[in-house]
């Protein structure tokens, strides 16, 4: 006997806002929050150099020194840590509250001297967990939140320490935020490429023998294609605003790579419907193979129903208490002397013509 599945139940997506009536602007921090931890690249065209778990100082010694610099804030819980970033790079403090306010929908703002992107990645699939990351860039620097460690950054940060010439370190902090930015986009090709195979190795297994247990996979993940819409269609809309607003700080070859990640969020996005529709397309599926199977048991009962209730006729007229001897008319077979032997035969004809009429009918 197979054991039960456990079924695991989500965790509620709580969204932390200040409170009704603060001022606009207002960063209050996510009791469940991790804490801040900062890592310094400073970039040139000849050399890098990284700094880990470092300081404000670290920031002001070096900020104005490279050409390009980078900053990743790990964790939201250090308020003061945020407020002193944004005051260091200018960042727009309602733009600094959509930063500690994690739950945004992807999107694109832009001030005088730098922009604001939200995006999402897929931070723990087997729990569904998602991460919102904001990246602020202007004309020499990237600053990027992330809620928690772990994120698709690290094939950009190989490229900036590689020693070998490269576009990271020649071009500017516009193109280091597409870099980062085309990193969380193609991050969700993996999870998403996976969730197919799944769909068509149920989709075999249901043709073959369809369980209960594929229904609630079914259910699972077109929920799962229908959350990742969610979050795939407002990226594509904010990679579509990045492209075509004229700003100084996004450099127009710079666009043609974005343009190429606005390509690839398409082909997400048609991916998470073709998935969708399909799983709609096995969950009526489904319903039709349980409906039939359902109906081809009905169909059997009937037919043994059929051939024994004219038996259970005959065997309930002769199970009468008839008495022969009073009456020629009362049941004088009774007294036959072949009587038992010839209603079974008798009876095994009546089974057996009606099963050669259900077949003569293709009912069989």
């Amino acid at each position: 006997m197979a054991k039960a599945e456990v079924v695991k139940k989500r965790a509620p997506v709580k969204t932390r806002r200040p409170p009704v009536g603060a001022s606009p602007g207002t960063l209050i921090a996510d009791p469940a929050a991790r804490r801040s931890e900062l890592r310094l690249t400073l970039i040139s065209p000849q050399k890098f150099k990284t700094i880990e778990n470092a300081s404000i100082d670290d920031l002001n010694t070096h900020c104005d020194k490279w050409p390009v610099i980078w900053l990743d804030c790990t964790g939201l819980a250090n308020i003061p840590l945020i407020e002193e970033i944004g005051r260091i790079f200018s960042l727009h403090p309602l733009a600094l509250e959509d930063v500690v306010n994690t739950g945004q929908r992807p999107k694109v703002d832009f001030f005088e001297d730098h922009a604001f992107v939200v995006v999402r990645m897929i931070d723990d699939v087997t729990s569904h967990r998602y991460e919102q990351i904001a990246v602020f860039f202007g004309k020499n620097f990237v600053v990027t939140f992330q809620e928690r460690e772990g994120d698709p950054f690290d094939p950009v940060r190989k490229r900036i320490e590689s020693s070998a010439p490269n576009r990271l370190r020649a071009r500017g902090a516009d193109y280091l935020a597409y870099a980062l930015i085309d990193a969380v986009v193609d991050s969700y090709f993996p999870p998403i490429e996976a969730a197919g195979e799944l769909v068509d190795g149920i989709e075999d297994e249901m043709l073959n023998s369809p369980h209960k247990h594929q229904m609630r996979q079914l259910h699972e993940l077109r929920r799962d294609a229908n959350v990742l819409k969610g979050v795939l269609w407002p990226m594509r809309d904010a990679l579509a605003t990045l492209i075509r607003n004229d700003v100084p700080y996004v450099k127009a070859e710079t666009k043609i790579f974005l343009n190429d990640t606005l390509d690839h969020s398409l082909r997400l996005i048609e991916l998470v419907e073709t998935q969708r529709d399909m799983l709609t397309g096995l969950i009526e599926m489904h319903l039709s193979l349980s409906q039939a199977r359902t109906n081809d048991v009905i169909s059997y009962l009937t037919i043994v129903s059929v051939i024994f209730m004219p038996l259970t006729f005959l065997v309930g007229i002769w199970g009468m208490n008839f008495d022969p001897q009073s009456s020629p008319w009362n049941m004088p077979e009774l007294k036959a002397y072949y009587g038992y032997p010839a209603s079974l035969l008798f009876m095994a004809l009546v089974a057996f013509g009606l099963i050669a009429f259900f077949k003569w009918k293709k009912w069989l």
